[in-house]
């Protein structure tokens, strides 16, 4: 049985994006960036919110950006290679391959698609991954927290839902980010 895994950079202070909407702060080094390869090479699956998807897609055509680095390059084939669920109610079509619409996140759609999925599966998005923490889904969690304070925004985690962790692993990088990771405790 597949994983749901909700992973994300934050701010210390718990938010993916300040009061203005900027996640410029977050953007990973090559140090960082090369772990989260890692971590993403075993996703099969990315489940995302319209703005989350709206913000990847930009690596259907990496070839394009101005930063040509291994590294990103690396990233840019791991997202490619898997097929991408977008939530929205809104969004009219999508503009990269492997990639399909859904109106609204079905939790039992979901609790399928991790029975029958040969590898894990991954929610993007604070606001899809707040629903699928609220509805028992998500079974790890990891969070990159990065050592800024930006005092408001979108929160990284959801305010109205209680859950316990056990820490699975941590991690430390030369550029202060720590990165940790929780088993969600059902």
């Amino acid at each position: 049985m597949a994983k749901l895994i909700y992973t994300t950079i934050a701010s210390l202070d718990g938010y993916v994006a300040d009061a203005s909407g900027n996640f410029d702060w977050a953007a990973p080094d090559d140090e960082v960036h090369a772990f989260i390869n890692d971590l993403e090479r075993p996703i099969g699956t990315y489940l995302y919110g319209r703005r989350m998807y709206e913000t990847m897609v930009a690596w259907e055509h990496a070839e394009t950006f101005a930063d040509q680095r291994p590294v990103m390059q690396d990233y840019a084939r791991i997202w490619k290679s898997e097929e991408k669920i977008v939530y929205s109610r809104t969004l009219a079509n999508v503009s990269s391959a492997r990639t399909r619409i859904e109106r609204e996140l079905d939790a039992e759609a979901v609790r399928r698609l991790k029975a029958t999925s040969q590898r894990d599966i991954s929610v993007g998005g604070p606001e899809l991954a707040a629903q699928a923490i609220g509805a028992g889904l998500v079974d790890e969690c990891g969070l990159f927290l990065t050592p800024v304070i930006v005092g408001a925004g979108t929160r990284a985690l959801p305010a109205n839902v209680r859950v316990m962790l056990m820490l699975l692993a941590e991690r430390r990088f030369g550029s202060g980010v720590v990165y940790v990771r929780y088993r969600i405790v059902h």
